[in-house]
Parts: C-alpha cells; structure tokens; sequence
C-alpha cells in the first residue's frame, strides 16, 4: 500500500504544480494529502518526499502566500513530512526556510501556523550537516519573536523552544542574542510547568548557551524575575520522575559549574543536597 501512498502523493502534488493559481484546487489537494499521508503516519509510516514533490509544494507556497488558510494547510503538511530525513533534505535543497521565516513574520498571530513552522524548522536545524548557517542565523529572531507572542500556548512555546534549541546546536546565536533568549526561554519554562517535553528541551537550549556564553550562565542566575537555580528545582520537583528531564536538568546544572561565580551561587542555594536526591532517585541512570 505504501507504494501506493507514494505515487498519489506525487499525482497530487503534480496537478498541484500544473494548476497552481487555482486556489480551490491547492486547497483540496493539500487537504487530500493530509489525510493521506495521516493515515500513512498512523501505521508507522513516515513518507520520504523526494525533491520533485517538495518543489511542488514550495510553489504552492510562494503562489499563495497570503492566503492563511491554505498556509496553514501547507504548514501542517510540511511539519509532519519534515520528521523524514529525506524530506527534511530535500526541503533544504529547494530552500524553504527564507519562505517559513517569511510566513512567521506575517503570520506571527497565528498560533496553529508558528506551531507548525517552529516545528518545520527545528527538523531541518537540528542536522549535523548544515549548509544553511546564514539563513539559519535569521531565524533566531523570527523564532524568539514567536515564542515572546505566544509565551502562554504551552504547544507553541515548546515548539519555538526546541527550536531554539536546535538553533543554539548549530551555533547560529551571537554574543548579542545570549541575555535575552536566555530570559525568554526561562519565561517559556516558569509559564508552562506542566509540559515535560517543553523543560526537557528548554534545558537542553539553556545548556546549550551556557555551555559557550558566561553571559548566559550569569542572566541565568540574574533574572530579574527570579533565579534560575529556584526554577531549576521547581522543574525536577515537579518532573522528578522523569528521566528526561531530570537528564536535561543535569546537563544544564553540568554546564553551569564551569563557572566560578555560577558555582558559587549554586553551593549557596544548595544544589549540592538537590544533586545526592537525584542520584538517589537514578542510581543507575
């Protein structure tokens, strides 16, 4: 069936092509590829895009880009195709991240689109073989802008903070950005304390600054809205059971020790004591 699935996908996306000032047709054929490739997704199945279909869909974008609703089709479909490699590669090649970050831009108050987006990007920022630093680098404003607008939609914020996070992987973050991500990531974390996958991977982002800026480890300690330390513990206190997390937790607690000063707030605030309950709680992690 899956061969199947396969060629629809690429009649679909062809007609799509062929009649691509046709708004109504874009909207059927992206509502029609949704379904299909759901479904496909719901046995296990991620569908590897080649660059034909990709570039196919990148036109329907361009064509229509100020049309929300079809956008918004168009978002959702490429989240849940970008979780391929293939398709993440290929969505590389035919260069659609200036045309996501253009979407974030004009769409930013659309919290079903940056969701999407977000997600989009953190699939193509997160490969080890980058090429596009430059345009990368781009997104950590559009990004940061997205999660500073929807601080309080728990799925936006995560989405915008893993990807920062794979933003930070990538080293497309200046001296200039550290300070304040790093206060907005904290904000994200402090306003959705229930979403494990959100501070699992806001830690990750937040190591991931420390672990090159001592201007981040220093804001993070800083904040005027209160020390990071506080809201360290009050995540594993309220994720404790999550090795994930507590993972994250760890790494970040781990990156901030390089730092003198840092360390020595940690001592003073007891994170030594939180350290021997957590390897009590995983003597074997």
């Amino acid at each position: 069936a899956f061969p199947y699935v396969l060629t629809c996908t690429e009649v679909i996306t062809f007609a799509m092509k062929t009649h691509v000032t046709s708004l109504k047709l874009q909207l059927d054929g992206c509502t029609l590829l949704l379904e299909i490739l759901s479904q496909a997704l719901e046995q296990g199945v991620v569908m590897a895009l080649d660059e034909r279909v990709t570039s196919c869909l990148l036109t329907t974008v361009r064509r229509h880009f100020g049309n929300e609703e079809l956008l918004l089709l168009l978002c959702t479909l490429l989240m849940m195709v970008s979780t391929s490699d293939v398709t993440a590669e290929n969505l590389r090649k035919v260069g659609i991240i200036p045309d996501l970050l253009s979407i974030l831009r004009r769409f930013v108050h659309n919290e079903e689109i940056c969701f999407s987006c977000c997600g989009v990007l953190w699939s193509l920022a997160v490969s080890e073989n980058n090429e596009d630093q430059a345009v990368l680098e781009s997104a950590v404003p559009v990004t940061s802008a997205v999660l500073q607008k929807h601080l309080q939609n728990g799925a936006v914020a995560e989405s915008a903070c893993s990807a920062l996070w794979a933003l930070s992987l990538q080293g497309c973050l200046t001296d200039s950005d550290y300070e304040s991500t790093t206060a907005l990531l904290m904000e994200a974390l402090r306003m959705n304390p229930e979403r494990a996958m959100l501070m699992k991977n806001g830690c990750l982002a937040l190591a991931s600054f420390v672990r090159v800026s001592e201007l981040a480890a220093l804001t993070f300690i800083t904040d005027s809205k209160g020390s990071g330390i506080e809201l360290i513990k009050d995540v594993y206190h309220l994720h404790f059971d999550d090795p994930g997390v507590v993972g994250a937790v760890c790494l970040l607690l781990k990156e901030m020790a390089q730092y003198d000063e840092v360390v020595l707030d940690m001592l003073s605030q007891k994170m030594d004591k939180l350290l021997s309950e957590i390897k009590v709680q995983f003597p074997f992690n």
